[in-house]
């Protein structure tokens, strides 16, 4: 996490009052529920919204592929970005970043471990 994020979520936690072991975003559905992942959607869907933004072309997943790809583009290490998204296989980290498959495994060799 980022210096600015920490602040962000100590901000939040401060502000809604949360104690350990409640969730970092409650459900408004009642004490001791998380946020669904419907409503987490609607809610970027709010956010894109509201900086005049195409909510069809922004959501949940482009946010973390952007991130990902971002990575991608300053650090040319698909290992890492394998690792940081959870991928088993180089290959589908490869289609996932929508990248050629010889300057991956060209970059691949290059990068040590």
């Amino acid at each position: 996490m980022t210096e600015q994020t920490r602040i962000a979520v100590a901000t939040w936690i401060e502000y809604a009052k949360l104690a350990s072991g409640q969730y970092l975003f409650p459900s408004r559905k009642g004490p001791g529920r998380h946020l669904s992942t419907r409503q987490y959607s609607r809610t970027v869907d709010f956010w894109v919204m509201a900086i005049g933004l195409d909510p069809v072309s922004y959501g949940t997943h482009t946010m973390r592929r952007t991130k990902a790809t971002l990575i991608y583009r300053r650090t040319k290490n698909i290992r890492a970005v394998q690792l940081l998204i959870g991928q088993t296989k180089l290959e589908n980290t490869v289609r996932y970043l929508g990248i050629d498959v010889d300057d991956a495994l060209e970059i691949s060799e290059q990068t040590e471990i």
